[in-house]
């Protein structure tokens, strides 16, 4: 009985040991996440909604670059084809897809930064008059090895 016992945990042994050796073969690692957003100004609205990226928005992504929340932001302008195709896009850089669950501390720096929760309502119900946001999406790097 002990025989087979053995028997039976070394060839468990033989089958796992390749998985395992697949698993730290990958010809790559996981890197930092960034969140796309696809954002479409209104008509004549590009110059105001350009305004408020750099007057609130900055503020409040530098304060959370300062805390280690984010690596990086940056703003794109794009050619729109089609008008339901994004003028400008946004990209916020994270560290890693542990960093998206630091949601309180990105709030009490919001809070800091822009004002109270009412404040920040309001302000995000005045930007709907100057774009629309047609989509985001969370995309990650992968560092090839």
């Amino acid at each position: 009985m002990k025989k087979l016992s053995a028997g039976l945990l070394a060839l468990a042994l033989t089958c796992v040991t390749p998985l395992i050796q697949a698993q730290e073969a990958k010809p790559y690692k996981e890197g930092q996440v960034v969140e796309v957003s696809y954002i479409r100004t209104k008509p004549g609205r590009f110059d105001d909604y350009m305004q408020w990226l750099a007057t609130s928005y900055r503020p409040l992504m530098e304060a959370n670059k300062k805390a280690g929340l984010i690596v990086g932001y940056r703003i794109f302008a794009a050619q729109p084809r089609h008008p339901n195709e994004p003028d400008l896009i946004l990209t916020i850089t994270f560290p890693n897809m542990a960093a998206l669950d630091r949601i309180e501390e990105s709030e009490a720096i919001a809070t800091k930064v822009m004002g109270s929760m009412a404040t920040q309502n309001k302000a995000t119900a005045e930007r709907g008059s100057l774009r629309e946001v047609l989509g985001s999406e969370l995309i990650r790097e992968l560092v090839l090895k």
